[in-house]
């Protein structure tokens, strides 16, 4: 049996992080370490330091080039992996002075990303994100590729290493880029049908473990994986689920973002991200206890401009309230306008849930009204019509044998049926 990932020792790695031009940032080193935490490393050391501009060689400068050479022998690093994007040069001059591999931040992601996706789509974007990201560079051989292909009469007389693996990279990335558009197709059907059947998407956006699956799976009462660490779903999934009877939704539970998400990361999932362009309302999840979630949601905001879904409706969903301490219940913030704007609740407690659902009905469908209203035995037409639309919350006959019904629909259906049948 052929061992996976995590059956294999641990490798020891040292995590560097370059403020430059400001103060060093803790809350990006803690994601750093978060972010290698989610592979199968163990941190023996974090290196942070602060420059003005990248040095020209080794991005950190000199001395602090020695000083982790020093510890990288002391502790027998496999891999120092740094916060920060180093030119194909630097990476290489880094590798010669220390003896090990040196990875930079968006090779990093990439690899978290390979490990996690799980459908055939996903696969794909990722492995076309990876190869784009490694033509820029070819620091080491991915010949390997001509076995897909076989390797007999490929290179051409006087053609480099370096030029047979740029072409096999590129042929191999046209061939994912022609996969993908067929998946872009099948997934384009399907929302077509979506569209079709006239329910409204809703698309749970965020920055990365603030908690979407989870509350996924409490609104919809699935079993979507979740876990408290980066990236723990990559795969788009999608659910039916009754915020008010008879009002229909679809959830999408997508990607999560975070600080300086890979351009081509972005890119290869603008398949994916398509489902939160074409949504009828996003609900950004943020988590309320992190010290630095203003900057989560500025990064969210801009990966929503970069792929065009700045101007989808939006609701905010605090989320883990839980972690700010006591005296925080699960509340909705309306605007002056009477719009919900902002909720606030812990998706592990239900409590929140039914909030939440009041704030989408009223987002998508409108501000609910109750009413009573009285129809002579002469308009029961306008009585069935009460009934389809699931608003009658509760019904009685008056000493006239008039229907008086307690109804509850939103405030634009409710002026519709006065101006049809009570008018």
């Amino acid at each position: 049996m052929q061992s996976n990932q995590t059956d294999l020792a641990p490798e020891r790695v040292l995590l560097v992080h370059v403020a430059l031009g400001a103060e060093v940032n803790q809350d990006e080193v803690t994601e750093l370490a978060e972010l290698a935490g989610s592979t199968n490393v163990e941190i023996k050391e974090i290196v942070t330091l602060k420059r003005q501009t990248p040095h020209a060689k080794y991005f950190i400068g000199t001395g602090k080039a020695d000083e982790i050479h020093d510890l990288v022998k002391y502790h027998k690093i496999d891999c120092v992996i740094f916060n920060n994007t180093l030119s194909p040069a630097q990476e290489r001059n880094c590798e010669k002075l220390w003896q090990t591999r040196v990875l930079g931040r968006t090779t990093l992601i990439l690899d978290i990303f390979a490990s996690r996706a799980r459908t055939f789509e996903g696969k794909l974007q990722v492995e076309l994100a990876q190869l784009k990201h490694l033509s820029t560079r070819l620091i080491r051989g991915w010949t390997h590729l001509e076995r897909q292909k076989g390797g007999i009469g490929l290179r051409g007389p006087g053609e480099t290493q370096l030029e047979v693996d740029r072409r096999l990279i590129g042929k191999r990335i046209k061939r994912l880029t022609e996969k993908l558009e067929k998946v872009k197709k099948v997934r384009e059907q399907g929302r077509a049908a979506r569209q079709r059947s006239q329910i409204p998407v809703v698309s749970l956006v965020g920055y990365t473990n603030a908690g979407k699956s989870t509350l996924f799976n409490t609104l919809t009462e699935s079993d979507v994986y979740s876990a408290d660490k980066l990236f723990a779903t990559l795969d788009p999934t999608f659910r039916q689920f009754s915020i008010e009877p008879g009002k229909e939704v679809i959830l999408a539970d997508t990607v999560g973002f975070i600080r300086h998400l890979p351009h081509d990361l972005v890119a290869a999932f603008r398949a994916t991200l398509e489902e939160t362009v074409q949504a009828n309302c996003l609900l950004h999840v943020i988590d309320a206890s992190a010290p630095d979630r203003a900057e989560r949601m500025a990064e969210v905001d801009s990966v929503l401009k970069e792929i065009g879904a700045e101007k989808v409706p939006t609701l905010l969903v605090m989320n883990k309230i839980d972690r700010l301490g006591e005296h925080n219940e699960p509340r909705i913030d309306y605007t002056e306008q009477g719009e919900p704007y902002r909720v606030w609740l812990s998706a592990l407690h239900p409590e929140g849930s039914s909030l939440l659902q009041q704030a989408l009905m009223e987002k998508i469908f409108g501000r609910l009204v109750e009413h009573e209203v009285v129809l002579p035995p002469a308009k029961a037409k306008a009585r069935a019509i009460l009934y389809d639309k699931q608003a009658v919350i509760a019904e009685r006959s008056d000493e006239h044998g008039n229907w008086v019904l307690l109804i509850k629909m939103n405030g634009s259906d409710y002026e519709q049926f006065v101006a049809d049948f009570l008018g």
